[in-house]
């Protein structure tokens, strides 16, 4: 499978099982994207962490036009099950330097009833990778749809990783 459903994923990033697949357990869909950063993978880490501060995707979309920080927040790898972020979502589980699974806050009855990303950070030999896996399932059951919702996480979350990854290789 290809675009919109994977982005940047190897068939084993595809493959791997993640927190947010226990959050989903049926999931209508599972799309995955990943990016390679220069970075090593603790300050990837702390570069994912400040999804806690900020979207880094299009600001002047899920941002309220506000620029996502470009200097790391102290803090903000201070994390917590339960702390709100994103606005529509909670921290569910984290593992320190490996991964961030967020959910959202209320379980939806629309498009989204349960929607969960895990974002996991792994060595590579160019620095690190950044792998987001996103679980989805509810009122998503049509095809159109589905797909529609597909390219628009593609969109927002190629555009997060990358922010990411840049933000993390250049510090």
């Amino acid at each position: 499978m290809g675009l919109p459903e994977h982005w940047g994923t190897t068939p084993d990033e595809r493959a791997r099982h993640t927190p947010a697949d226990v959050l989903v357990p049926a999931p209508r869909a599972r799309w995955t994207r990943g990016v390679t950063s220069a970075a090593s993978p603790e300050d990837l880490w702390l570069w994912v962490c400040q999804l806690t501060v900020a979207p880094y995707s299009y600001d002047l979309l899920d941002n309220r036009g506000r620029r996502s920080p470009r200097l790391l927040t102290p803090g903000a790898d201070d994390l917590r099950v339960g702390q709100r972020l994103l606005v529509l979502f909670v921290v569910d589980s984290f593992d320190p330097g490996e991964q961030l699974t967020l959910r959202l806050r209320r379980r939806g009855t629309g498009s989204l009833a349960e929607f969960a990303i895990t974002y996991a950070v792994a060595p590579d030999p160019r620095g690190s990778r950044l792998i987001a896996t996103v679980t989805v399932d509810g009122a998503a059951r049509g095809g159109l749809l589905r797909y529609a919702l597909a390219w628009g996480d593609l969109v927002m979350m190629r555009r997060q990783l990358r922010t990411l990854a840049e933000l993390a290789g250049a510090n």
